[in-house]
């Protein structure tokens, strides 16, 4: 009888520590992180008009396909998107919380509406421009259009400082009987929103793949072996291309360890200066006394590593002035 009783405590004391092992296995996971991601039903849509690209969740059953017109919920209120990707299913690290909704697809009806209001902000931008003239304003008008609802009236503009436009604003107001917004934008966001083919044969990257303008710097063209022609080098817009960012930073990592372009560096054929390098290629040019330009190896030269450093920050007076010229103020 008494062997019995200890064989129920004994039971009982080991069901208690396998119920506190499992308590502190579930804690030790959720302090680990280890908690399953949550995942979202994911939709990219573009604007017609400013040709920037944004996510936004899917919240019903309905099936969307690229290409398909779509009512969503902006800051601005609903508006009519262009959907430029199926349906994506996207981790929440890879989003900017929160997601605004797709609320369904456009109709006949609200396409032709859309429409309309389009015809109707290519008006509205003739007469604008007219206006323009009249209270002889330094900017340049780009494109117009109405919000949705057409609560509101939207130009968009480049000028070179800041614009008084106050009475420009209250004619247009007298106009139109709606609140009308002028916003001015940079020459990057206006080669976006005009659009066309770049020096590459292609339509523009920012109209079609890129969402932020990154700045560019005459360094990284240098950096990547290419002449530093502005007419080469500039894009539509006058500024550097944005295409020299997308192979940049495998370049970067790969010039750490080469001297600097004019660098003077040893070989075993003397003494030289450094001409052209191809890191990704692994090998330098260098124009070595008395015996010309010469093909080496890394492991094939010597050179002063903080000698190089030094160099690869400094831009010469020619690259200076080009980047002036072509300096993104925005």
């Amino acid at each position: 009888m008494e062997n019995t009783k200890n064989d129920q405590a004994v039971n009982k004391i080991d069901l208690e520590n396998i119920i506190d092992l499992a308590t502190n296995t579930e804690i030790t996971s959720e302090e680990k992180g280890e908690a399953e991601e949550k995942y979202y039903n994911i939709l990219g849509i573009t604007f017609e008009v400013t040709k920037k690209r944004y996510y936004f969740e899917v919240v019903d059953e309905e099936e969307y396909h690229k290409g398909d017109y779509v009512i969503v919920d902006t800051i601005r209120g609903q508006e009519i998107g262009l959907l430029y990707t199926e349906k994506l299913y996207l981790p929440e690290n890879q989003l900017v919380l929160p997601l605004k909704p797709v609320l369904k697809k456009a109709n006949p009806k609200e396409m032709k509406k859309y429409q309309q209001l389009r015809e109707e902000a290519q008006n509205a931008f003739k007469i604008c421009k007219e206006k323009i003239l009249e209270h002889k304003l330094p900017m340049k008008l780009v494109e117009s259009e109405y919000t949705f609802d057409k609560s509101k009236l939207i130009f968009y503009f480049t000028a070179e400082g800041r614009i008084d436009f106050r009475d420009l604003v209250k004619d247009l107001a007298n106009i139109f009987k709606l609140r009308i917004e002028l916003r001015q934008i940079g020459v990057r966001d206006e080669a976006r929103i005009l659009g066309t083919i770049g020096l590459c044969g292609k339509e523009l990257c920012c109209r079609t793949c890129i969402n932020k303008l990154d700045s560019v710097s005459i360094k990284m063209v240098r950096d990547q072996g290419i002449v530093i022609n502005p007419s080469k080098i500039s894009g539509i817009c006058g500024r550097l291309l944005c295409c020299m960012n997308y192979e940049y930073q495998q370049y970067e990592e790969a010039l750490k360890d080469y001297p600097a372009v004019n660098q003077q560096v040893k070989t075993e054929h003397g003494d030289g200066k450094v001409i052209s390098i191809s890191p990704l290629s692994g090998y330098l040019f260098v124009d070595v006394e008395s015996k010309g330009i010469m093909k080496f190896d890394l492991n094939q030269i010597s050179f002063n590593k903080k000698e190089a450093s030094k160099l690869k920050n400094q831009e010469t007076p020619i690259e200076a002035e080009i980047e002036k010229v072509l300096l993104d103020e925005e």
